[in-house]
């Protein structure tokens, strides 16, 4: 089956939102000692996309894509807010932000934000990310992995860097995370309502941490 070009715009690391200047906390991970090799880092970015991204990101995708597709603003922004106070530190809560607003602007530069419909002020990534898979009529699914895989290749680009990492052992890990996506998918389209929502202590941790790093290289 032939994939929409589209598509591959919006999972390129290419694509200019900024996901190159963030590692989501991996930066002091680093710096603590808790990250020192490449089996280091496919655990620690293995655990948090098989935790967080199917009981927060995706599944909150989902809504705001269900929302978008029935025409409901309302519950548009509703999912949105709930999403974005999530974010457990202002690093996390200012890279969603800086994301969603970055590709917002792409969107409405290529003419591809939907019309008569009304947006939130601040849109999260998710919700920017859901916006421009649907101009390209991509199905839930679809959207719904291929924000995983976003994610994914964001923090190994960042681990590549930070560990260091040869290229070679980044691939590794990307290709064990990419037979990780759908399933994360899968959990995702059938979470419940009363299990949105995850806290991941580390992750919060080192994401607060890099604050007040003395040196750093990344903005989260």
């Amino acid at each position: 089956m032939a994939i929409d070009p589209r598509l591959w715009m919006l999972v390129s690391p290419a694509l200019p939102i900024g996901g190159y200047s963030y590692s989501q906390g991996l930066e002091h991970a680093v710096e603590a000692g808790w990250v020192g090799s490449a089996q280091d880092a496919q655990d620690w970015i293995t655990d948090l996309a098989q935790t967080v991204l199917p009981h927060i990101d995706l599944p909150y995708l989902c809504r705001l894509y269900r929302s978008l597709a029935a025409g409901n603003s309302v519950s548009f922004a509703r999912w949105n807010a709930q999403l974005l106070a999530c974010r457990e530190t202002s690093e996390l809560r200012a890279e969603d932000i800086g994301m969603g607003e970055a590709l917002t602007r792409l969107l409405r530069d290529l003419d591809q934000l939907p019309e008569d419909f009304e947006l939130p002020s601040t849109l999260t990534l998710a919700a920017a990310f859901v916006l421009a898979c649907r101009a390209i009529d991509a199905t839930l699914e679809t959207t719904c992995t291929a924000y995983a895989w976003v994610w994914c290749d964001n923090q190994v680009a960042a681990a590549v860097k930070l560990v260091p990492l040869g290229h070679t052992q980044g691939q590794k890990i990307l290709l064990a995370l990419a037979n990780k996506t759908d399933g994360m998918s899968a959990r995702a389209l059938n979470c419940p309502d009363n299990e949105l929502g995850y806290s991941a202590p580390g992750l919060a941790i080192v994401s607060a941490a890099h604050e007040s790093q003395y040196s750093k290289v990344f903005r989260s």
